[in-house]
């Protein structure tokens, strides 16, 4: 399998999103599915090649099972029947940024003490004594953009991450990240985790960003969450192509993510082995330049313009 760079890691073209087994009513959280579906899924990833996996703190079920997806995941690893130098090659991303309180109300922190409580926090469930790659969840609106963000840099600064990325950043704000921290040569950002789809391309501006610097873009949603995929599946023209080449729509939508830049890895959620076997036959799947212009053509409407990058912050 070829491999992409992320900072100072090769990682497979297509990585997995791991949120789903932790969220209200993912496999993981029941007793029996956790060991049948939820962790036999992030193996059957791992026994394929692929070798980056993307959580953060806050997928969890509720707000008092903060964390549950690390842990979920760090227990895949674990008990992955993997070699010592394969597990060794296994890169962890995670996240913070948002938090969550009694009642499930739902907050945004970056000041510097919550973030280095949040990566400790984070690097002890994961099992690691430096987090592989940490990317910033959100924007905290209360703090100024270029504040949080050496509060971002902070934690590589003192040891507790080995790489910084960000997420839900736009293009403007990634220039200044870059500016104030470095390239990815520089030992500053590399990566940059918004969602982008077949049916939700508003960050064209963010990838022309990642293609001038260097930075690996890895679209969350890639094939349009659970409440859209089907306008994936239900577009003519994934599934035209699909049949041509013998494959699902799902598998052509993440080969036509990769075919439209070398920075994008995709990272697709999944629950189920097949599920994942799917995603990875994405790899292998070699559109032809004709083929990416007819679904450009025929792409599924667009979905409304998302708030994930709002409110912003002020900037100093």
């Amino acid at each position: 399998m070829n491999s992409k760079r992320l900072g100072k890691f090769q990682v497979s073209p297509i990585g997995i999103g791991c949120m789903n087994p932790s969220w209200i009513g993912g496999t993981g959280l029941d007793p029996v599915l956790r060991y049948e579906s939820a962790i036999p899924a992030f193996h059957a990833a791992m026994d394929a090649g692929v070798n980056f996996f993307d959580t953060a703190d806050i997928y969890a079920p509720t707000w008092d099972a903060f964390g549950h997806n690390e842990q979920l995941i760090a227990e895949a690893l674990r008990t992955w029947s993997g070699t010592k130098e394969q597990k060794a090659n296994i890169v962890i991303a995670t996240k913070a940024g948002i938090t969550r309180k009694p009642g499930e109300k739902w907050g945004r922190n970056a000041s510097l003490d919550y973030l280095l409580r949040a990566a400790e926090a984070s690097a002890g469930r994961l099992g690691v004594e430096k987090i592989q790659l940490w990317q910033h969840h959100r924007l905290d609106p209360s703090i100024t953009f270029e504040e949080q963000f050496e509060n971002v840099l902070a934690l590589k600064e003192r040891g507790i991450v080995d790489e910084i990325g960000v997420s839900n950043y736009d293009a403007k704000q990634l220039e200044i990240a870059v500016k104030l921290g470095g390239t990815p040569d520089q030992g500053g950002v590399v990566s940059i985790q918004n969602e982008f789809s077949p049916n939700y391309r508003y960050d064209l501006d963010v990838l022309d960003v990642c293609e001038k610097y260097g930075i690996a873009f890895l679209p969350w949603s890639p094939l349009g969450g659970s409440k859209s995929k089907g306008q994936v599946s239900g577009s003519s023209a994934f599934e035209e192509i699909g049949a041509k080449h013998s494959a699902s729509p799902f598998a052509i939508a993440l080969a036509w993510l990769m075919h439209r830049s070398e920075t994008i890895i995709p990272i697709p959620g999944a629950t189920r082995v097949e599920s994942v076997l799917d995603c990875v036959s994405a790899i292998d799947l070699k559109l032809s330049q004709e083929d990416f212009e007819y679904l450009n053509a025929n792409l599924p409407e667009q979905l409304p313009y998302s708030e994930e990058l709002l409110p912003k912050p002020a900037h100093r």
